[in-house]
């Protein structure tokens, strides 16, 4: 790759702007086509299918947790060297946007069907446009790697195609089929709805106890329902064929009151004769189970409402009436005819359509139909041998099993114009059904040209199903659907896995013989400070585009990222995204402050090798260390840990110890030491800077592009990897003992209000000759970082009268401040100090006295914890005898 002359840091602002590098960056990337596939033809693939967003609105805060997962596993990948696609896309969401295009036109005075279906259709088309093009301005804003030039729509003409195909295909093996069924019905919408398409509600009701009169006059029998509108349609009342009560009436005739129906008294082991009085009215067109039974008894279907919730002529003199105005008067009725005998309170859930809020009304209606059975059979069979996808996290594969191994027929028809027009045309002469891929102008039966199609369409997840493949060209055999099929990872949320996530393995195995993905990462839902659902209704929704515009786009990427666990949900907090920022700012100035001392180094100057300072060995091993725990991190999708991880590495390893230490040798007068510091900084900064790039694209970019490197782009430069030949740990163990004398001089200071700026006497005395070495060849950065006036380092040197003094590992400091200090007080401090130390020594000790711990334990924890014991005991003994001198 070409190599980029070094940006010096004048050109680097004093502060940095978010809105200023988005825009610039993302207009470089996306211009220069760094986000396309295909131009690493000899790599390994990854692929990731973008869960496609309705084109309805506005993306939520639960988008951007979505696609910001999404985009960190595809930028690291494309570092690691993978041919990388991230293949974008959105959805027509059938019923969702047809209703908001609807109540858009309702505002204009005008409905659908003035229009018709040609004319609202482009309505439709006209939304589509702008809510896509809004939804590619809010990726953009979050800083998305997508190749836009393979996006896909579900409506485009290559995705029809393929959901042709599967429904031809699906038809002709006989696994489609089209019946009258009892469905979920929104009368609002006046759509057919699947079962997951319905949200119960706990709702306040009443259950209603009617007695029927049977036609001989010898008695009643008593039934309940929560919904007395009903009752117009009863065609039966069922018992139990061994309930004693009712021996005798079965085979009988009730009169139905009001209506005055005959209907009979049928026998049903269905009923349970303890629950209730035994006896259940049999409403077969609106009621599921009723449905059932009056199949198996050959039962009349009576439909007493229309597609509007409207009590239609079977209702006798209700019709007309909205099915709740008819509950109330039918109630009335009831009770003046003597029928109602009780009505008692009673909780219980109510279906409610997930897109327009209705009450749900089971419905008996002629709809199309998904057999289920066979195509979950396999599905269960691919998962329980092992073939199947891996679920992260695993309880949810229990889940996705739980609801496949007890799916109903899918119902696949939606009473709309928007969507995929079922692929069925009708014979106007002999009625013959024709399912084809192209429209059919003759019937094959009778030869008629009468044919007409199929007014419905297809559930919006009958094409979402087929996303994974259909959009790398499905059912053709493509050079993508070659090469990217099947996909790595799907990330999604955990309340789509039926909806979404089962239906594409169940479709994908059947038309690709392949999983659609390797692993299935679920995420959990972006929730309130408080833990609540975020909801219009509430108020309480966070719009992403107005976090990025408050703070930018990395620092929400970073909090929202780092701040999820697989599975769980995650809440929602401006101070966290406030720290992300501060984080940022973090980066910012200390990279601002390193290319200030880098200014006329080139990338070929920087040199890694020979004889190095403690704290650059120190440094490159932490760095070596933490790129090797990030990957296998993000590996395991793991993205709060890799935030810690990146936190604790760049604020206190790189910014507040590495970056201090370097000033000596930066400011020094050896300039072969300054410059085997520049090179080290240089080089951890770069690393640094790719590690962060997936999580915080546009700083790390920015930062990158000031600093000597190679390459057109940080998003193409490669990926840190763990290199054996920085391990040092004879350097982490030199930095630990530094780190721990200068935080104890630290802490004296802040305990007697010694100011940094104020110089002091400091002694320290070595355990041994090897702690004495490592003092000594750090002497300078203890005497910089500790501020003194004086300072002696020996072995086994007394400690003077009237000092403050601290225990680390291997060394004694002793602070002469006489005159500084209340000696009573210094005392107070040690004898706390002895008590801490002696919980240390007691809690080690009852640990090392368990014989449970002792015999489970591996040998290398116990001397672990033996070796605690030892040090503890040596500190409090020293703290003692401290204390004894100072009494003295």
């Amino acid at each position: 790759m070409e190599q980029k002359d070094n940006q010096t840091s004048a050109q680097m602002p004093t502060t940095y702007d978010p809105k200023a590098a988005e825009q610039k960056w993302y207009t470089y990337w996306k211009e220069g086509g760094f986000f396309n596939a295909g131009q690493r033809p000899d790599a390994d693939p990854y692929t990731i299918v973008i869960p496609p967003p309705n084109v309805t609105g506005m993306l939520h805060i639960g988008h951007a947790l979505d696609f910001t997962l999404q985009d960190i596993l595809i930028r690291v990948k494309r570092m690691q060297g993978y041919d990388a696609l991230w293949l974008p896309g959105s959805d027509h969401a059938g019923i969702a946007t047809q209703t908001k295009v609807e109540q858009k036109l309702r505002e204009q005075g005008i409905t659908r069907y003035d229009l018709g279906r040609e004319k609202f259709l482009e309505k439709v088309w006209e939304w589509k446009e702008q809510y896509a093009n809004t939804i590619r301005d809010q990726w953009a804003k979050m800083g998305l790697s997508l190749d836009y030039s393979r996006e896909r729509f579900t409506l485009d003409e290559g995705l029809s195609k393929a959901v042709r195909e599967v429904f031809v295909k699906f038809y002709e093996k006989g696994l489609i089929y089209r019946g009258k069924r009892i469905i979920n019905w929104d009368p609002a919408a006046r759509t057919a709805l699947s079962d997951i398409e319905v949200e119960y509600k706990e709702v306040q009701g009443h259950l209603y106890h009617l007695t029927y009169p049977l036609k001989d006059g010898s008695g009643s029998i008593t039934v309940a329902t929560t919904r007395p509108e009903t009752m117009l349609g009863d065609t039966a009342v069922a018992v139990h064929p061994e309930d004693e009560r009712y021996k005798d009436m079965i085979g009988k005739t009730l009169i139905l009151p009001i209506i005055g129906r005959e209907i009979p008294v049928i026998a049903d082991e269905y009923v349970e004769k303890d629950f209730g009085s035994g006896a259940v009215k049999i409403t077969p067109a609106h009621d599921p189970n009723d449905f059932e039974m009056g199949l198996r008894h050959d039962l009349p279907q009576i439909t007493v409402m229309d597609e509007t919730g409207t009590m239609n002529s079977h209702a006798g003199k209700y019709e007309g009436l909205d099915r709740s105005e008819c509950r109330k008067q039918i109630v009335n009725d009831l009770k003046e005819s003597g029928v109602l005998i009780k009505i008692e309170d009673h909780v219980h859930q109510v279906g409610h359509s997930e897109r327009s809020g209705a009450v749900v009304e089971p419905y008996l209606s002629t709809q199309w139909f998904v057999k289920m059975q066979p195509l979950a059979e396999r599905a269960i069979e691919a998962q329980k041998s092992g073939e199947g996808v891996n679920f992260v996290p695993e309880r949810f594969e229990k889940t996705y099993l739980q609801w496949i191994e007890n799916v109903r027929d899918w119902c696949i028809s939606r009473q709309l114009w928007w969507g995929h027009r079922i692929p069925a045309w009708y014979c106007g002469q002999c009625g013959e059904i024709h399912v084809a891929h192209d429209e059919v102008a003759a019937c094959s039966i009778c030869g008629s040209t009468n044919m007409k199609q199929d007014e419905d369409v297809l559930d919006t997840w009958f094409s979402s199903a087929l996303w994974p493949f259909s959009t790398l060209g499905w059912p053709e055999d493509t050079e993508d659907l070659k090469r990217y099929y099947p996909t790595s990872v799907l990330v999604t949320g955990y309340d789509i896995i039926y909806f979404w996530v089962a239906r594409m393995i169940f479709t994908a195995l059947e038309f690709t013989d392949e999983k659609p993905f390797k692993d299935v990462l679920m995420h959990g839902l972006v929730r309130d400070a408080d833990g609540k659902k975020m909801s219009k209704s509430l108020g309480n929704g966070v719009d992403p585009l107005e976090v990025i515009e408050k703070y930018g786009t990395d620092a929400m990427r970073y909090m929202i990222s780092t701040s999820s666990t697989p599975g769980q949900d995650l809440r929602f907090r401006w101070e966290r995204v406030e720290q992300a920022r501060n984080f940022a700012n973090k980066i910012w100035n200390a990279s601002r402050f390193a290319l200030m001392n880098l200014e006329g180094f080139k990338h070929s100057d920087i040199d890694i090798s020979g004889d190095l300072g403690t704290a650059d060995r120190w440094i490159l091993h932490r760095l070596n260390e933490t790129s090797r725990d990030i990957t296998r991190l993000i590996d395991a999708y793991e993205f709060g840990e890799t935030g810690r991880l990146l936190y604790n590495f760049i604020w206190d390893d790189l910014c507040d110890w590495y970056i201090e230490f370097a000033k000596l040798s930066l400011y020094g007068e050896d300039q072969a030491a300054k410059k085997k510091t520049q090179s080290v900084l240089a080089y951890v900064l770069d690393r640094t800077m790719r590690l962060i790039h997936p999580f915080m694209p546009f700083i790390s970019e920015e930062i990158w592009q000031h600093l000597p490197h190679e390459g057109e782009t940080i998003m193409l430069s490669s990926w840190p990897t763990y290199d054996a030949s920085l391990e040092n740990k004879e350097a982490v163990a030199e930095m630990d003992l530094l780190m721990d004398v200068i935080r104890a001089v630290r802490n004296i200071r802040a305990e007697v209000n010694v100011p940094m700026s104020k110089k002091i006497e400091l002694m320290l005395s070595a355990a041994d000759a090897n702690v004495l070495g490592i003092v000594e060849r750090n002497a300078d950065y203890i005497r910089r970082f500790c501020n003194t006036s004086e300072y002696q380092a020996a072995l086994g040197l007394e400690a003077p009268d009237k000092a403050m003094t601290a225990i680390v590992t291997g060394v004694e400091l002793y602070l002469p401040l006489a005159g500084l200090i209340d000696i009573e007080q210094e005392i107070a401090r040690l004898e706390k100090e002895v008590q801490h130390l002696t919980s240390e020594v007691d809690r080690v000790e009852k640990k090392l006295s368990n014989q449970g711990f002792v015999s489970k334990a591996p040998a290398k924890v116990i001397e672990e914890e033996r070796a605690k014991q030892a040090d503890y005991s040596e500190k409090r003994n020293k703290v003692l005898a401290r204390i004894e001198e100072l009494k003295g």
